[in-house]
């Protein structure tokens, strides 16, 4: 009998799966905090006898080496992947014991990437799953321009014959389990759920109902913004990522807080948005440490630049710390715990800026205010239809183009107030007066503001 856990990285929209039977297991896609797939094989009580990725991932750092060096594990890494470790190069066909009757078959499914393969679980000869990482996704399939933009189309034609080969070669019952598409910016289109089956896929998977021609078409007109740090976990892939350091960083007091802003770096306080908004230290900036953190913070900062962690607890400083060095953030420079009134010192005002609803917004311009309405969504979401007057820049540029922002004060939205909270902190820190809209965009309609589609411009 088999069994197959799995391990959500819910910030990344990712999930790695444990996966074997009473003495030994496998571990695909790994995260890079491995001590919580050494507890799971312990909760258990198997063996990790070989760790498997499914590609070099270009979304997160991963963890499957220094999980293969800590357990003794074999590395399986497909054959087609430059890195630069030693590890079992897997072929389309390769088969991995796990336990007597019980074993992991490698089936090539480029697309994703060149490289990419899928692996399925197969039990006394029989296929009961497939661990299909950046292929078939449970409503799509792993975007397919992450690697060379010259690919892109090659790439695109093969993750659709990719997945009609699993669709073809397995059978309806199998239950397919991807690692990527749970929010994850590595997907095309809307892929989520919780589990799916081979059979599923075929009646509603649109790579599987739709032909090359259609599929390829549809798939690179819809694809979405690409994180900026993506462009870095290829290459710490490839290279061999170093072990996760989750040491405590250095504790910075209201001087050294000071110090930082005023050399350009960057102060991220991860305190719930309407708290910030209430009161935070001038030239800091806000990303929820309950929200997309890893996310949004390493799209944004210009890579490498230092930054300093704020919270109220000592336990929220080590969550941010573990999310970040998930995508390549190793160490913070510094961090404080506390309250903004410790982080700005003794009789240092303290800054903010006012919330509102989109209500708020519509009361404004009826009374003849002629606010800044900037909307930070991304362009898929600008694409669907926009506030009538609204200025566009998505939240992971407006750092960088500030100055296309008009003069007044700034009320910033987005669709649901997490990413304008973002883009608020930021236009704050650069002295500019904001209102953060917190509220959903639906609200936008029952406001009574007008909506303006692309057939309308």
């Amino acid at each position: 009998m088999f069994h197959i856990d799995t391990l959500e990285t819910e910030g990344l929209g990712n999930r790695s799966y444990l996966v074997g039977g009473a003495r030994a297991a496998v571990v695909v896609d790994p995260p890079r905090d491995v001590d919580r797939v050494i507890a799971a094989a312990a909760r258990r009580g198997v063996r990790i006898v070989a760790v498997a990725e499914t590609h070099v991932h270009n979304d997160y750092v991963t963890g499957g080496l220094e999980l293969a060096r800590l357990t003794g594990a074999r590395y399986l890494v497909p054959a087609g992947a430059l890195v630069d470790f030693a590890r079992v190069a897997v072929a389309d066909g390769d088969v991995e014991e796990i336990e007597a009757g019980l074993g992991l078959r490698a089936v090539a499914t480029p697309g994703h990437t060149p490289h990419h393969t899928s692996y399925v679980l197969e039990e006394d000869g029989r296929a009961v799953a497939a661990f299909t990482g950046g292929s078939l996704l449970l409503g799509g399939v792993g975007r397919p321009d992450l690697v060379e933009p010259r690919l892109t189309d090659r790439l695109a034609r093969a993750q659709h014959a990719s997945v009609h080969r699993l669709a073809t070669e397995l059978d309806d019952e199998v239950a397919v389990l991807p690692t990527h598409g749970f929010g994850s910016f590595c997907s095309a289109g809307q892929s989520g759920g919780g589990h799916d089956t081979i059979g599923a896929a075929k009646a509603t998977n649109p790579a599987l109902l739709k032909d090359v021609e259609t599929f390829v078409a549809e798939l690179l007109e819809g694809l979405d913004d690409v994180p900026a740090y993506y462009a870095h976990m290829g290459p710490a892939n490839s290279a061999g990522p170093a072990p996760m350091d989750l040491t405590a960083p250095e504790r910075a007091d209201a001087g050294e807080i000071a110090r930082r802003l005023a050399a350009g770096e960057w102060v991220v306080d991860l305190r719930d948005r309407r708290a910030y908004a209430q009161g935070h230290v001038a030239g800091s900036l806000n990303i929820e440490v309950a929200g997309q953190l890893a996310t949004y913070l390493a799209w944004l900062i210009p890579w490498g630049k230092p930054v300093t962690l704020l919270a109220e607890t000592a336990d929220e400083i080590t969550r941010a710390q573990r999310e970040l060095a998930r995508v390549g953030i190793d160490r913070p420079a510094a961090a404080a715990v506390g309250s903004p009134i410790d982080w700005a010192g003794d009789g240092v005002p303290l800054a903010d800026f006012p919330r509102a609803t989109f209500a708020d917004l519509a009361a404004a311009r009826e009374r003849g205010a002629q606010p800044v309405v900037l909307d930070v969504r991304r362009d898929a979401e600008r694409s669907q239809g926009w506030i009538e007057g609204s200025v566009h820049v998505p939240v992971h540029q407006v750092h960088q183009r500030l100055d296309e922002v008009p003069a007044g004060t700034v009320w910033v939205h987005c669709a649901g107030g997490m990413r304008a909270a973002i883009a608020a902190s930021v236009l704050d820190a650069a002295g500019r007066e904001v209102v953060a809209v917190d509220d959903g965009y639906a609200a936008a309609v029952a406001a009574g503001l007008t909506l303006a589609t692309p057939a309308q411009h």
